[in-house]
Order: structure tokens, then sequence, then C-alpha cells
């Protein structure tokens, strides 16, 4: 069981009357400048292009996270949330077994959104702002994005926000603007331990395909029974947390089992 302890005023208008024209709740007749959503919950749109023949994931091994926040502050410093918000963070969990008198162990685990491949945040944008590529990643456009959070609802693993400044739906791309130069994610780059590896799932030679063959036994992933198919697998999480972690990210959250 896990508990919880606990743009400008023109632009946000000319949003929400947007997103009411869309949705058929005006009773002007407004024209809608995008490609008609199709997909219907449950469905996924056509996919849009990425990296040619890659398919992106991640490996986070817990047996090396120390949970020192290094990813969470370099995230933060290369993509600029507002203060109060994360693209990633490790969350610290007590967790207490019963009846043990021995004092309670703490685990850090590293959280982000995990670029599903049947990712429930797509169809349910009602402007297609949120969508997927070819490579796995999945993203947001902001110049199309209306802020009506529902991709924010759909989403099993709280790892997406409605960003406070932009009133739009915000979280970890993979830092796919550095991936496209030959670098590394911020968070990989600044992981202490060398606890996340990021690599392309599609190349049997690569480090992360090694990494999942070489622990495909002991290899899990959050929440398999929803179907989203994650791409972030964990070494080393304990079975308690795997269908049981709710809460946003910079809550300090308490698990027992």
């Amino acid at each position: 069981m896990v508990k919880t302890s606990e743009s400008g005023p023109a632009l946000k208008a000319g949003k929400r009357g947007f997103l009411k024209g869309i949705l058929g709740l005006s009773a002007t007749a407004t024209v809608i400048p995008i490609t008609p959503v199709h997909a219907g919950i449950g469905s996924q749109p056509p996919r849009r292009p990425g990296a040619p023949g890659k398919r992106y994931g991640m490996v986070v091994d817990m047996r090396k996270c120390i949970g020192c926040q290094a990813c969470t502050v370099s995230c933060s410093m290369e993509n600029l949330p507002p203060i109060g918000q994360f693209r990633t963070t490790v969350l610290q969990y007590e967790v207490d077994a019963n009846n043990d008198p021995a004092p309670a162990a703490m685990v850090s685990l590293p959280r982000l959104c995990n670029h599903c491949d049947n990712p429930p945040c797509v169809p349910v944008c009602p402007v297609q702002a949120t969508f997927q590529r070819t490579d796995g990643i999945v993203l947001v456009d902001n110049e199309r994005c209306v802020g009506c959070g529902y991709c924010v609802q759909a989403c099993p693993y709280d790892a997406r926000f409605i960003n406070h400044d932009t009133q739009t739906a915000d979280k970890c791309t993979f830092c796919e603007h550095r991936l496209a130069v030959g670098l590394l994610p911020a968070c990989v780059e600044s992981c202490v331990g060398g606890a996340r590896v990021i690599g392309d799932l599609n190349d049997p030679h690569s480090t992360i395909s090694r990494l999942i063959a070489e622990h495909k036994d002991a290899l899990k992933v959050l929440k398999p029974g929803m179907g989203t198919m994650p791409s972030v697998f964990y070494i080393g999480l304990p079975e308690a947390f795997v269908n049981g972690i709710d809460g946003q990210a910079g809550v300090r959250l308490i698990a027992s089992h």
C-alpha cells in the first residue's frame, strides 16, 4: 500500500476559447486550423517522424542510484521548468515491513515519463498536441496544446503536469534535442552512479539491449497491468513498487507491504 503525505491573460483566454470551440461548447462557429482528431480513447493515431530506425528506451539500475537528485537538478537546468515542477526526480520511499521491529528501509526510485509504446496520453488529446514519434519518444507540441489536462489525467505514472508558466502540458522528453546532436539526456549524463542508461532498443548490440538481455529475468516496469508497454525498465525494483506507485514528483511517499 502506498500513502502520500501531503502567459499572459490574453493568451490564456485565447486558449480557453479555442478549446471551447473544438469541444462544441461555444455557440459561435469556430474554424479549427488543425488536422481533425480521428482517434478515440484506446486507439493510437499515426506516429510522426523520429530518428530513422531507432526505438529509444531507458534502463534505471536502482542498485546504483544513491538518491542524490543530480538528475533532477541537471534536468531542471537543461529544460527550465517552473520552480517546484519537475520532468524527472527521485522519490524517496520508506518501506516498513509489517511487524518488523527493524528500522524501515529507504528506497530511492527515479521517476520520469515512460515513453510508452502504447501511450494513453496521446489519443485523449483533443488537438493532437501530444504525439508519439516513430522512435518511440512521446512529445508535446506547445503551439497546439490548450492546457486542458486530459493527458495529465490519462497518464498512470503521474509523469505529466501543466506548466505554471506556459499553461501547457509538460513532461520528460528524453532530452530529444540532445539526442538529435549525439548527446546524452541531462539526467543520464549527470548521474553520479551511472544508474541511468539510454539507447536504441532496435540495436541488439547497444548497451541498453545488452543490459536488458543480461537482466531479463529481473527486469521490471511500473504498472505492467495497464497495458501501456513502458520503455523505461528498472533493475532492482522491489516487487511492492511494481503496481503500488502513485504521487506527483516532489511528494514524499511512504510505502508498506
